[in-house]
This record gives structure tokens, C-alpha cells and sequence, in this order.
């Protein structure tokens, strides 16, 4: 959609319309709050500087929405499209990349307790793979950090997809 179209949205729709960048109440009323914008870096930006900081109960609610990395997103809407594009370089037939991801995910997961999030898009799987057996190392406070600043970067390409110049 076109700034000047997101620009004329009633709040509801506009709402509805920029959900699939990031499902957490106060960011979306934030971002559609700040409206009219003049052009798409100061929706960027308002964008960013709501999402700083997210607390922990957001960022969980966030983390609900999202797939195991390697895990394809099932069903139409577009964040699930958002998510399967995001990890298009993760290859399905891949046995090797699939099972490192798994065990991976699964010991993140028994350490912190939250599925492994990460800025897919532009990684390749060793990338990936790279971050997440790093990222093992940290402690859950420097994890959380490193989690939000995962969401807000997905958050803002999403929202670079959704709304065009």
C-alpha cells in the first residue's frame, strides 16, 4: 500500500493494515497514532522509536506469532507470508541445516524458555546457525536484549514491505 493511501485509513484499518509487521497493541497504536506522515522514513522512524523499549510481556506476545526457525509458517495471512519469505534461504531438503536448526532450537528453547528469534531475511542458514549456537552464550538479560532488537529490525522490514513510497 502507498504512504498516502496508509495515511488516509481510518484507524481501525490502518491498524489492521501494518498488524503483520508486528502484533503488539501499543507499537501498532503508536505508529497509526502518529499519521499523517510526509514521507516513508518518518514512518520508519516512528516506527523505531516505538519499538524502543518493548517489555517483556510485548515481546512475548510477539514471539507467539512466530515459527521455530527452519519451520515453515502455515496459512494465508500475510504474516505468515512475511515469515516464509523471511527464511527462503533456509532450504526445506536441506537434512544437515534442518537437523542443526532443530537441535538448536530445541536447546535455546530449554534455556530461555522462548522460541529462537532472529532477523532471517538477508542470512544464509550458517548464518543462522552461527547466531544461534553465539547467542547461547548469553545471560537472559543480555538475551532479551538482543530479542527485542531481533523483533524491531524484522518489524521495520515488514513495515518497509507493507507500506511503499
Amino acid at each position: 500500500m502507498h504512504l498516502s493511501e496508509f495515511n488516509s485509513l481510518g484507524r481501525t484499518q490502518a491498524v489492521e493494515a501494518v498488524r503483520p509487521a508486528l502484533d503488539i497493541p501499543r507499537w501498532l497504536e503508536a505508529v497509526v497514532d502518529a499519521r499523517p506522515f510526509s514521507h516513508r522514513d518518518a514512518l520508519l522512524g516512528t516506527a523505531r522509536s516505538a519499538a524502543q523499549p518493548f517489555t517483556p510481556e510485548e515481546v512475548e506476545r510477539a514471539l507467539s506469532h512466530h515459527p521455530r526457525i527452519g519451520e515453515r509458517a502455515e496459512g494465508s495471512h500475510r504474516e505468515a507470508g512475511f515469515s516464509r519469505a523471511e527464511q527462503s534461504a533456509v532450504d526445506p531438503t536441506d537434512a544437515d541445516v534442518r537437523r542443526r536448526l532443530r537441535e538448536g532450537n530445541l536447546a535455546y528453547e530449554e534455556k530461555f524458555g522462548r522460541v529462537f528469534l532472529i532477523r532471517a531475511a538477508g542470512r544464509t542458514p550458517e548464518e543462522i546457525l552461527e547466531h544461534l549456537s553465539a547467542r547461547m552464550a548469553n545471560d537472559p538479560g543480555t538475551e532479551r536484549a538482543v530479542v527485542a532488537d531481533q523483533l524491531r529490525q524484522i518489524a521495520l522490514l515488514r513495515l518497509e514491505g507493507l507500506v511503499t513510497p
